[in-house]
This record gives structure tokens, sequence and C-alpha cells, in this order.
């Protein structure tokens, strides 16, 4: 028999078992459910009360519907007791978070994804909160007012934030986790997830969810830590669980994320002595680069510790050309940026959100790895890491030079001068301020450096004091600009209006929502219409001045429009709606929330009429 047989069969058995873990790990959730049961039916003495608490504070988020400068619809809802449970509804007094459904991923100014996301991490947004008192959690309630689902991950952290000494070390644990699934309803609910028991205290609980499935704004009202003081005792009712569930697959995050011990699978330098490599020495150097592709990081790791050939394939740079090390931001500190740092010399997409908090990455280790790593990078996402300080934006703008994406989202711990250095980067396409406190010195120096931007966000920058001036800059320097988000920016004018459409003509999606200061009587709307031929998304949330006549430009004038978002306006009526679903072919959202003249009635014929188009209609109660 040719040699090419078995090394073929040896080759897809391989590819089998990695095919093999993935189905595995996608169904980990629901193979948990039965064991997890166990550990949580803990025995407590008498003594042992159980502590009930509610949030004492949100300490960090990613994103939130809300201003920074008030209560309505913001993450800070969340502390305390409920305000609206268990009514159902649209109301002020929650946490929402910025997106939902898959609307944000459809538009021109999304990202494309990282390729070697475990399939396991699908996690969107976060919420962390702090509670009163440290207790071993035996019950996580989260109370949901408006389409509840959202929630697919819950985390406890050892470290006490009131704590007045710094915690040696700091472990994060999986209480609870499942795959993204759709509830049909929209009423409220108490959410209350089976837990796993964990054996450290905490009052540092996060949520993390994913909003993909839903069909508009999930709403959170509180959440309650159920716990107790002293360690509890495991139950010894331990027959029911189903044997086959323990092995390798089902643990792989029981340390906080499948990235546990990687350090020391990096650095592991001694290999397993074998007979050879058997028969992968006679396959192609760029076919086994291709197999590998399709390995998670924690599992090119272990991979590496098989054998020297494999070993070299693993480590090799052209495996890390793209590198997301957002799923393992509860392990990812500096050792771990050490011994990645000799593969990644050539990498060009790299995702260091949520990551480094809370001592984990420090400012002279991420310096040390862009001083290697960083003169290939093309992109580069920062969302929520509060590490970063005015240095490590310096050491991007010197280490980067091909950089075309920044990511600082949400990054709000970072001074105000610190964005002086991203006008260094003149290679710049897409940059996301979303609430940061960029202030407008900063940002004119940068909009006047880097004129190829394609794509920019401004939401929620709460230091800018004059938008119109910005507005001014945007026109006279960025003509390639497709994508602007200025959501809640507080003084922007019909001046600002005029200069952004005579200036960025190719603009394909602009968010003006609850900017309070423009009116349509002033032909803002309309100019944006006419001057702007290739919008696909347009938000004008929040704009009680929207008219008739402002939807019918938009009807003869923005044929190619797919989102558009007009809640709030109480001028707009059926008849204009139904000319713009005519001519706008490809139009598939539409929210109409909160629009007077327009009731459920007109929306349910709106509907017959054109089944493809999403039509949103919220409600209070």
């Amino acid at each position: 028999m040719s040699p090419v047989f078995p090394m073929l069969t040896v080759l897809t058995m391989f590819y089998y078992i990695c095919l093999r873990r993935r189905a595995r790990t996608a169904t980990r959730g629901e193979m948990m459910n039965s064991h997890r049961t166990i550990e949580s039916n803990s025995r407590t003495s008498p003594l042992n009360a159980e502590v009930v608490q509610y949030a004492k504070e949100v300490v960090d988020f990613s994103s939130h519907y809300g201003s920074e400068n008030s209560m309505s619809y913001t993450m800070w809802n969340l502390a305390g007791v409920p305000n609206v449970f268990p009514s159902s509804g649209d109301f002020t007094q929650t946490a929402v978070f910025r997106t939902y459904g898959t609307w944000w991923d459809q538009c021109p100014s999304a990202s494309l994804p990282f390729k070697r996301t475990p399939p396991n991490f699908q996690s969107q947004d976060y919420v962390e909160l702090t509670f009163e008192q440290q207790v071993y959690p035996t019950a996580v309630h989260v109370l949901e007012t408006y389409h509840p689902g959202a929630v697919i991950r819950i985390l406890a952290c050892s470290a006490n934030p009131y704590s007045p000494n710094p915690p040696t070390e700091v472990r994060w644990e999986i209480l609870w986790s499942e795959r993204p699934t759709k509830l049909n309803a929209s009423q409220a609910r108490q959410f209350k997830p089976c837990i796993k028991q964990i054996n450290f205290p905490t009052n540092l609980i996060r949520l993390e969810v994913n909003s993909s499935l839903l069909d508009y704004y999930t709403e959170l009202d509180a959440v309650v830590l159920h716990g107790v003081k002293d360690k509890p005792v495991l139950s010894l009712k331990t027959s029911l669980i189903d044997m086959n569930d323990i092995d390798d697959d089902a643990y792989e995050e029981k340390d906080g994320c499948g990235m546990d011990n990687l350090n020391k699978k990096f650095s592991s330098a001694v290999l397993r002595e074998g007979p050879n490599n058997g028969y992968f020495d006679k396959l192609p150097y760029e076919l086994i680069q291709l197999i590998l592709n399709h390995l998670t990081l924690p599992d090119l790791c272990r991979l590496a510790q098989t054998c020297k050939l494999l070993s070299q394939h693993c480590c090799d740079p052209l495996q890390y050309i793209h590198l997301n090390l957002q799923p393992y931001w509860a392990k990812l500190d500096d050792t771990s940026l050490e011994f990645l740092q000799s593969r990644c010399t050539l990498v060009q997409w790299l995702n260091l959100s949520w990551t480094g908090n809370r001592g984990f990455i420090s400012v002279a280790g991420f310096s040390r790895f862009l001083k290697v790593c960083g003169s290939e990078l093309v992109r580069l996402e920062l969302s929520c890491s509060h590490f970063l300080n005015e240095t490590c934006l310096e050491v991007i703008s010197e280490m980067c030079p091909n950089l075309q994406a920044l990511n600082l989202s949400s990054c709000d711990k970072l001074p105000p001068q610190a964005f002086n250095h991203i006008a260094k980067l003149c290679s710049l396409k897409r940059l996301v301020l979303y609430r940061t406190k960029v202030e407008q010195t900063a940002l004119l120096s940068i909009l006047n450096f880097c004129s190829e931007l394609q794509h920019l966000s401004l939401g929620s920058c709460v230091m800018i004091e004059d938008y119109d001036v910005i507005a001014s800059m945007i026109g006279a320097k960025c003509k390639k600009l497709r994508t602007l988000d200025l959501w809640r920016c507080k003084n922007i004018t019909e001046n600002g209006i005029a200069e952004l459409a005579s200036g960025c003509p190719l603009l394909e999606e602009l968010d003006l929502g609850w900017c309070p200061t423009l009116q349509s009587s002033t032909g803002c709307f309309t100019r944006l219409a006419r001057q702007l031929p290739h919008l696909q998304k347009l938000f004008l949330t929040a704009n009680r001045s929207v008219c008739d006549t402002d939807i019918e430009e938009l009807a003869c004038n923005c044929t190619r429009l797919q989102q558009l978002d007009i809640l709030g306006t109480r001028m707009v009526s059926p008849a204009s709606l139904r000319k713009l679903l005519e001519s706008c072919k490809d139009l598939s959202l539409l929210d109409v929330s909160f629009c007077s003249q327009i009731d459920n009635r007109a929306v349910l014929e709106l509907n017959a009429s054109f089944p493809k188009v999403f039509i949103k209609k919220s409600f209070t109660q």
C-alpha cells in the first residue's frame, strides 16, 4: 500500500478530532447543567444564614444606551433595589446596552470578525457590579423588564474592590454560561440560572450579554446576589451526575477561560521524545499550516507539546497574523504577552479588548509587546482596556506606523492629553472613540492629520465643546469618510450638518441619535437627504421635529437606505412611511417607537404590505 494512504488517514483523524472538540464545546452549557445543579445543591447550617443583597455599585461596563450625564437608560440603574420590576415595557429607569439584533453587524461601519475565535465565546457586552458583603454565591437573580434573554454568562471575581490592600491574586470563575437563545416573550421575568459553587467568597459579579437574537433592546432593572458567609459543604447526593459528562472538555473553562496554564503551555521547551513525526514529515508545510488554522489558541498551545515538527508549526508567526485575545481576558497578563511575543512578529490584526484590567497587564508589559510586534499591525482593538494610559498611546503611535484601525471604545480612564498621540497615525482609516474623554483640541489635530479616515465614531464624547467646529473640520479634511457616529453629541446644529453634507458626499452611515439641537425646520434633514444619496443607515433617534417632508426627501433621494430610526417623532404619518418603503427597496429596519401618529394598526398594515422590513413599535405600560 502506498504510504500516502496512511498519511492521509492520520491527517483525517487529526482534523476529525479538532472538529469533534468544537462540536462538544458548542453544547458545553447543556452538558454542564446536570452537575451544576448538583454543585449548587449545598447544605448550610442554621448559623450560616443566607445573605440576600442588591448591587451596591456599577464599576465597569462596555456600553450603554444612555448619556454620560444622565441616569436614563444607563448601566448605573442596575445599582440598588428595582425601579420597575415586575412591570414590563420600555422604561428610562432601567439599564440598556447600546445595540441589539444583527443590525449593527450589517451596516457599513461593521468590522470584519476575527478568525479563530472560540465558538463558546459569544459575549458582546458586559457590566460589572459590586455588592456590600463578600459571600459564597448560592444564586444570582437578574430582573429583566423588557426583551429578556440577553445574559449568556455570569462570572464571579475573587478580588474585593473595597479592600484597602490589593489582592495577591485575582481569579475569575464562571458561575453559569449558555449559548444565546431566542425568547419569544418580551415581558418581564426574574432570571434565576442554576449557578456553580465556587471555593472563594465574592462581592464582584460580572454579567456578559449577547443581544444578537433579540428583536429590541434588552432592559435590566436589578441584580440580586444570594450567598452565605461560610463556605458551604457539598451535598453527598452526587449519584445523578452523568459520568459521560465528566471529561476534559466539560471542565476546560473551570478557571474562568479556555486558556488556563497558557504560559506553561507556551513556555514548555521539553518535548516528549517519540520515534518520529509520523507521516507529517511528508506533508507540504503549507498544508499543515492550513490545517492548524482551524485550531483555537489554547489548542495550538497543546499541540505544540506533541512533537518538534508540530511545535515548529504552532510557533510559526504565520499562525498569528490575526490574533484575538479578547476571549481570554480573564487570564491574559504580562507573562502571556511575553511568551506570545516571539510568535507575533507578523501580527496584523490584534484584539486586546477587555483585557489587562485590575493589574493583569502593565504599561511596561504592553509597551514591550508592541515594540516587538507592532511594526506590521494594521488593526488594533482595545475596547475597555483600562490599563491604557498616555504612555501606551505614545508607544502605539511610534511602534505601529502602518495602523489603519484603532478602537478605544469605552476607554474612559484615558486622560484627555493622551489622544494627541493619535494624530501621528496618518494612515488611520477607522477610529472609534465612543465614551472616551477626547477633547476638542486633540480631535481637531487628529482630523487634520488623519485625512484617510473612512469610519469615525464620536458617540457620547462629552468633553467636546463645539461639535459644529468638529463637523466643519470633518467636512474639510475627511473627504473619504463613509460612516460617522455622532450619537448623543450635545450641540451640533444645522451649520455643522451643512458642512458634513457638502464635504463628505460618500457618507453611507450617519448616526445623529439624541442630538437635541437639530431642528427639522432649519432644513438640515432635507439637506442631508439631497446631498448624501449613498446613505444606507440614518439614525435620527429621539428627534421630535422629524416630519413628513424629511421622510419624503429620503424616499426621493436615498433609495439605498437600509436602516432608519426615527424613534420619538410626533410629525411623521403612515402615508409618508409608505412612500419611503415603496422607494427604498433594501430597507430592512424601521424604528417608529413612540411615534405618536404611528399606531399599532398602522404598523400592522405596513408590515402586511412590506413583510421583509422589520418595523419596530415599542411601548411603555
